[in-house]
């Protein structure tokens, strides 16, 4: 979906496909078919916008193949698809029955993970629609915090530098710029905006920059408008920002705040858990562990990193951070000139809702992902966008 900003610039709107997941070709091919399309038609649009999530064997078969790029390319226009961001966070596996910390591996220290990337950003340069010049990939934010030392720390610099040197001489190769952003994540070395000025201003480079999740801002209890302006005057750009929202419990030392909790404990995705209390920002890497023991104080809200889908948020007495999600797009976009152009929609957590929450088959699924684009949709117009045909 495109929409045009009052400076006459274009933001794209998408939803991301790791929803869907898939490990090779074969599946995304199934995925734009089977759920991608459905969802467009839902939309009544001619055109509707996916962020990609290519796992390595796909983005493999992808680069080395010129055919298999060019029959992805032609299914896309086929469906009324097009495709500006790819999700690059995770590598492999991330519809196995447990992801947890796997999701972080290979991290930026490992020659996998600058690899990946090359692979993904020659890919989007082949996928851009042909009247768009400019595409965007989310990254894992160096690393999760627990194996990262010196060593590595300087092996991640290196591999970003490097990275920065193939994105230019793609951009004089093809005439696309691909930009990628680290996405600040709870529980990583970059957990939040704030922790990713240091590293980008080190690596001082306009094509390596931050994507700004949503979710991941508000269980850290950041504010949006504090963080992005941070970011504004660190010269740190905002390549993309995915539109997510996490579970908010206003009062969770009350017994049944914590039942409601429990139910959104689940054993695929590591749902980290963050308070801001008198003495600071305290977390636990999972909810799991807020809920077993006193590691977490009570006292103050808590907010659990599960993405909850935009248009539903949780029965009380639980909420969502829907509201730290428009305040952060009002900053993006609601301004005289955008901040980021590439908005994705990114509830990947669907099936791993309590069972009387999940969607029952695809045809729920594709309802659900549209009314989420709806209202995202709804809240850009508010701001003053024009959404195009």
């Amino acid at each position: 979906m495109r929409f045009r900003h009052p400076d006459g610039s274009t933001v794209h709107l998408a939803y991301c496909t790791n929803v869907h997941p898939a490990e090779t070709l074969d599946g995304v091919l199934a995925q734009l078919r089977d759920h991608c399309e459905p969802v467009r038609r839902r939309l009544g649009r001619d055109r509707l916008g996916i962020g990609l999530w290519l796992a390595k064997d796909a983005a493999h078969a992808l680069v080395t193949d010129p055919s298999a790029l060019r029959g992805l390319r032609t299914e896309l226009d086929r469906r009324g698809l097009e495709v500006v961001t790819l999700n690059g966070f995770p590598y492999e596996g991330f519809g196995a029955e447990e992801v947890k910390y796997r999701v972080y591996k290979p991290d930026w220290a490992d020659p996998e993970r600058l690899e990946h990337t090359t692979a993904l950003a020659r890919v989007l340069a082949g996928l851009l629609p042909d009247d768009v010049t400019e595409g965007t990939i989310s990254t894992l934010p160096l690393a999760w915090r627990s194996v990262y030392d010196l060593s590595r720390a300087e092996k991640a610099r290196t591999a970003l530098r490097t990275l920065a040197e193939r994105l230019d001489a793609l951009a004089e190769l093809t005439g696309r710029s691909i930009r990628v952003g680290l996405e600040p994540e709870p529980g990583c070395v970059v957990e939040t905006t704030g922790d990713a000025i240091a590293p980008l201003t080190a690596i001082a480079h306009d094509r390596i920059g931050i994507c700004v999740d949503t979710c991941h801002l508000a269980t850290s209890f950041e504010d949006p408008h504090t963080a992005l302006d941070a970011l504004t005057e660190a010269g740190v750009p905002v390549v993309k920002s995915q539109l997510s929202a996490a579970l908010h419990a206003e009062h969770p030392h009350l017994p049944e705040v914590r039942t409601a909790l429990a139910a959104f404990d689940e054993p695929r995705f590591l749902h980290q858990t963050r308070t801001a209390s008198a003495a600071g920002l305290r977390g636990t890497d999972d909810l799991g562990a807020a809920l077993r023991s006193d590691a977490l104080p009570d006292a103050t809200p808590w907010r659990a990193h599960f993405h909850v889908p935009l248009h539903a948020a949780p029965a009380a007495p639980l909420t969502s951070t829907l509201p730290v999600l428009k305040a952060a797009l009002t900053r993006l976009v609601g301004g005289p000139h955008p901040l980021t152009r590439h908005l994705e929609v990114e509830t990947y957590t669907w099936q791993a809702l309590p069972p009387e929450l999940r969607p029952r088959g695809r045809a729920q699924l594709a309802d659900g992902i549209a009314a989420e684009l709806t209202l995202a949709r709804d809240l850009l117009t508010d701001l003053g966008l024009k959404e195009l045909p």
